[in-house]
């Protein structure tokens, strides 16, 4: 069956429509990753996105329920140049295409994905359509997809209630803004007991049960739309207890001590972002997959400051803060997939914790 997809600024790419036939609007990123797949459709940080992957072929080895990072596929559809359709790997259980129809996301194959690529870095990350419907009229449409937010996206993606990953360790509060598996797991395998929160748990929830460190998880959409959440945030950087934070929880951390976010012109998505540590001058290979960024020109010097940096781009990448123990960073040290060259600050955590 034919598909389309439909850019903003009224591009259209033609192709083969893979997954679910249902039409959908989205905001177009893309990732260039080369492995990992089935993490990034199963990563909550691509709520209310449609992931465009620039490595050409894509399913070769299957899937593997195993590495899913969440009970279920979040984007809100896949684009892809080539699928594969005859899987081979001793771990594969099904072909990634029975995967997009099981979870219901739209797709579409065929596309020249890094022709479509330049143009999201020339001129930045936009809306558009994938569709079946041949009979499409570019004047009706057009305006239904540049009118498309991404919205409600934490809402959506975090847990309804608390669990506990029982361990002999530290005791972490982890809140899941939309929580890749593999950050509790990271905890969980140096004998933290990790307790998994809603987004919106109210601190005191949190704080009356004595934790000895706090973890802010990943998620999706514009940090500034987390009002609730930072409120919170405010109240547990005013304890003494030890925080950590990835991703969107370095952002909401940020904002709630005084600083800005401003979104980014295409966003670093990928398994190959490059960032380094201030404090060594080392620098380390990272799992990434963000669309907004800390302004570090709104830092206060007395609350935070910069503890990483993207080599490609200057962007802050990390935070330290002052005075606290509390450090946070924009990319994923849990690194599924991509590398585990950062995996080490879990252990930073675990001293930190320890000595506190």
């Amino acid at each position: 069956m034919k598909a389309f997809l439909i850019l903003e600024d009224g591009t259209v790419f033609n192709g083969t429509s893979i997954g679910s036939t249902r039409e959908i609007i989205s905001e177009i990123v893309f990732n260039t990753s080369m492995t990992g797949y089935l993490e990034v459709l199963t990563d909550p940080s691509y709520a209310g996105q449609a992931v465009t992957m620039t490595y050409p072929l894509i399913g070769n080895y299957g899937v593997c329920y195993k590495d899913m990072e969440s009970l279920k596929a979040w984007p809100d559809g896949y684009i892809v140049r080539e699928l594969s359709r005859m899987p081979s790997n001793f771990r594969n259980e099904d072909p990634i295409q029975k995967f997009l129809i099981d979870n219901d996301i739209p797709g579409i194959a065929g596309v020249d994905t890094r022709a479509l690529t330049k143009i999201l870095r020339e001129k930045g990350t936009m809306n558009g359509m994938i569709t079946t419907n041949e009979n499409y009229n570019l004047d009706e449409i057009l305006p239904k997809i540049k009118a498309y937010k991404v919205e409600g996206v934490v809402k959506k993606v975090t847990c309804t209630e608390k669990k506990v990953l029982k361990g002999d360790g530290p005791k972490v509060a982890l809140y899941d803004f939309g929580a890749k598996n593999n950050i509790a797991r990271s905890l969980n395998e140096r004998g933290c007991e990790v307790t998994i929160y809603p987004a919106e748990t109210p601190a005191e929830e949190v704080l009356k049960t004595n934790p000895d460190g706090i973890m802010l998880s990943n998620g999706p959409g514009d940090p500034k739309e987390c009002v609730t959440e930072i409120a919170e945030i405010k109240k547990l950087y005013d304890s003494n207890v030890p925080i950590f934070a990835i991703c969107l929880g370095h952002q909401l951390m940020a904002l709630a001590t005084g600083a800005d976010t401003h979104k980014l012109k295409y966003g670093h998505r990928g398994a190959n972002h490059p960032v380094k540590d201030l404090r060594t001058g080392k620098v380390y290979i990272s799992s990434q997959n963000h669309g907004y960024v800390v302004d570090e020109t709104t830092l206060d010097e007395k609350i935070a400051k910069p503890a990483f940096e993207n080599v490609n781009d200057k962007t802050n990448e990390g935070l330290e803060y002052v005075g606290k123990n509390i450090f946070t960073v924009q990319f994923h040290p849990e690194a599924c997939a991509g590398p585990q060259d950062t995996a080490y600050l879990f252990d930073r955590f675990m001293d930190m914790m320890k000595e506190a």
